[in-house]
């Protein structure tokens, strides 16, 4: 596979990143060194956007600006840059939890998973936060039983929901009720084999854990296999289709853009990996690159019920 970086220098931990039609250029956002970042137009580095706590994801408004789950709760930037407006705080304990994996399902809310970071519990959960037509922003949990929320993605038709659990090498999905916001008939989508005992980097035997995903216009699901050093091609009904490899040993989440969708992007990880990994892989933390043949579905916009063209991503 002929991946390529792009938009260097690489991330400490990057992840969310989405496709903005308008203004066709990527954004994503680095965890660890608390950061928004988007492509700069031909500049040779993105544009940084630092941040007061970990964004864990981001979406883009209907209305111009970002949505961000920072820890501690889920706020609105009217435009890149400014000021930054709580929506809803959050419902778990920011010393132990924050938010993680997230992104605008097709109505216009924001959903956001939690990481449990002491990893002992399944005390991670799934929040849907509804603002639409100028409603008070309401959160509410859908979803729980995991310890590493992750992988939210929908079908094209939008009546499947999937998320996963990285930690517990697991992806789980759900009939999905858009209007009234129901889910039901939980299942395992797919599940992977564990980490064996004893297992380092760089040795033979471990495929990786499920991290973030997107669908494409055919209904698979490509998720990131975190340690794994792949993409896993799923098929609607949870078959294996294909395994993407990829130079990182750590990629964090998919998206598809370009004019045509056709273009796949990873974002990827090196923060907390050894010296002996990135020296190996020294691709680690960068965007990579890779043309694809299938397009992916187009990026879903939160709406709160502003007036398009009151607020500017500029």
């Amino acid at each position: 596979m002929n991946w390529q970086p792009v938009f260097g220098p690489p991330c400490e931990l990057g992840e969310s990143p989405f496709w903005h039609p308008f203004e066709q250029r990527l954004y994503w956002v680095d965890v660890a060194a608390r950061c928004l970042l988007r492509e700069g137009q031909g500049a040779a580095a993105p544009e940084r956007w630092p941040m007061p706590g970990e964004p864990g994801c981001i979406a883009p408004a209907r209305s111009g600006g970002l949505v961000i789950a920072l820890r501690d709760g889920i706020y609105r930037a009217p435009a890149w840059g400014g000021s930054l407006t709580l929506l809803a705080p959050a419902q778990h304990d920011a010393a132990t939890t924050r938010f993680n994996d997230g992104r605008a399902d097709p109505l216009g809310r924001f959903w956001a998973g939690t990481l449990y970071e002491p990893r002992d519990r399944p005390a991670a959960a799934l929040y849907a936060l509804d603002a639409r037509a100028g409603r008070p922003p309401e959160l509410r949990r859908m979803a729980g039983d995991a310890t590493n929320g992750n992988g939210l993605a929908w079908s094209p038709d939008a009546q499947v929901l999937y998320w996963a659990d990285t930690s517990r090498h697991l992806i789980r999905a759900w009939d999905w009720d858009a209007n009234a916001n129901r889910l039901t008939r939980e299942r395992v989508f797919h599940r992977f084999e564990p980490k064996p005992a004893g297992w380092r980097p760089g040795d033979a035997g471990y495929r990786g854990r499920p991290d973030g995903a997107a669908v494409d216009v055919d209904g698979n699901y490509w998720c990131a296999m975190y340690e794994g050093g792949r993409l896993a091609k799923l098929s609607p009904d949870g078959a294996l289709l294909a395994e993407i490899e990829l130079p990182v040993p750590c990629p964090t989440m998919p998206c598809f853009g370009g004019p045509d969708l056709r273009m796949l992007f990873v974002t990827t990880a090196r923060h907390g990996r050894s010296a002996f990994e990135i020296a190996a892989w020294p691709l680690s933390g960068h965007v990579l690159a890779l043309r694809v043949d299938v397009p992916g579905l187009p990026v879903n916009f939160f709406d709160d019920g502003a007036t398009p063209g009151q607020l500017s991503n500029k």
